[in-house]
């Protein structure tokens, strides 16, 4: 197998990488190259094409989010893509080409060429639908077309892919005779049960796992096992079929992290809230600290057209409790397909999730940005705390939109703002008092 970035560091040795990361994240490269030996970090890249931007994603390191785009069956429309790639270069760490109409090759390539980021995608669906084009029916690819597609991905300088692996026929048989109140929410997953079921036969990325590890050792690029069998309600969260798959997840994980291939799980979903914490600490727990990369959590179903506000209230517990990979989602979700500005505000919820759960993750280290900006609100310094904000272009046309204010306050308070008179007290206090 290729010398892969996991079996540098347990060789001891620091790849170049982890001397870029330990500035960008403030860690040791001592306590990085320990964590990428063990599993318990990634670097999402494609060592034969790598990305502009370096990401790391695991233990001690920020969280980070995904941005998906991609065209559908009904949009087709590769500037608009294009342009999210662009929302994508600005907010997000990683993105995702989950594309599935037009020319999926011409797409990828455009979407890989524009992106700063590593670019992520679903091989499942270009065979799936290539099926439909050559032989009239999805069902009728065959293992060596999946395979094939996914080193075509891996050539083009995909950097990780979501492989359904941990899916087997027997639960894919079960969860179509179950009570579930969505049997199966994830395209590709379905994608792949269906093929399982129409040929009677095992699912063809757990039969190939082993030449799936040497397909991703030579390219050196990330596996994130995908969930074909999560909540797409939260009644079916963590039912037989969710947790049965996680295990086994679990399992080829660990395989993967033992042959030197970098690793990562998604999950879990449509989960109530009080289940977001826990439901995180399971998979740390059965993959031995794995990173977790998470659609949402969605802790309601009724949040439509409003999804990427109450799916960062999961993000952020999810990123709390230990997510390392928060995967967006936009105003459209469960309606249609977003456009640039509705991933744009799906973008900026994750990236506030992201942080609100790094300080509880992180401590300090994350709170230091929090204390820069208060220090300069509570000294009313307009300038200095605004430029300090997550997004300092908006925060000033807000500060600004009734024109600029005439006091030292904001248009809220005006002459009465706390902290202005609070200073101005301060000023008249006699000094042995102050």
């Amino acid at each position: 197998m290729n010398k892969t970035i996991i079996r540098e560091a347990r060789e001891g040795r620091a790849p170049p990488e982890l001397e870029v990361l330990s500035k960008l994240e403030g860690i040791s490269k001592e306590k990085l190259r320990a964590r990428l030996a063990t599993g318990r970090v990634v670097v999402i890249r494609n060592v034969k094409r790598p990305s502009e931007r370096l990401v790391g994603i695991g233990h001690g390191l920020t969280t980070k989010i995904n941005i998906n785009l991609g065209t559908s069956s009904e949009v087709v429309d590769l500037d608009m893509e294009l342009k999210k790639v662009e929302v994508a270069n600005k907010w997000g760490d990683t993105l995702m080409d989950l594309s599935v109409g037009g020319n999926l090759d011409e797409i990828r390539g455009a979407v890989i060429a524009k992106s700063k980021l590593p670019v992520g995608t679903v091989p499942v669906y270009q065979a799936f639908i290539e099926s439909f084009s050559k032989r009239s029916g999805g069902a009728y690819f065959t293992e060596d077309d999946l395979l094939k597609t996914v080193e075509r991905h891996l050539k083009d300088g995909v950097a990780f892919m979501t492989i359904h692996a941990a899916v087997t026929y027997d639960l894919a048989v079960k969860v179509l005779k179950s009570e579930r109140v969505i049997p199966v929410v994830s395209r590709g997953g379905d994608m792949l049960i269906g093929w399982m079921l129409h040929n009677k036969a095992e699912n063809p990325y757990l039969k190939n796992w082993e030449y799936l590890l040497e397909l991703f050792a030579e390219y050196d690029a990330v596996i994130s096992i995908g969930d074909a069998l999560r909540p797409g309600a939260v009644a079916d969260a963590h039912d037989e079929f969710h947790v049965a798959e996680l295990v086994q997840a679990a399992r080829l994980a660990k395989r993967a992290v033992r042959a030197g291939v970098q690793v990562m799980i998604e999950g879990p979903g449509h989960v109530p809230l009080n289940d977001i914490m826990w439901s995180i600490k399971l998979e740390k727990r059965l993959t031995g600290g794995v990173p977790y990369y998470v659609l949402g959590p969605l802790p309601t179903d009724v949040a439509a057209p409003y999804d990427h506000i109450a799916s960062a209230i999961g993000a952020a517990l999810a990123a709390a409790a230990g997510a390392d990979l928060l995967c967006y989602i936009t105003p459209a979700e469960h309606l249609s397909l977003p456009t640039v500005e509705q991933v744009e505000q799906g973008a900026v919820a994750y990236r506030i999730a992201a942080h609100v759960g790094d300080i509880v993750k992180l401590g300090r280290r994350a709170r230091r940005w929090d204390d820069e900006v208060s220090r300069h609100r509570g000294k009313l310094e307009w300038g200095e705390m605004i430029k300090r904000l997550i997004d300092p272009e908006r925060a000033y046309k807000v500060y600004t939109q009734f024109g600029q204010p005439k006091v030292k306050g904001c248009t809220m308070c005006g002459g009465y703002c706390p902290m202005n008179m609070v200073m101005a007290q301060a000023s008249r206090l006699p000094k042995e008092i102050a």
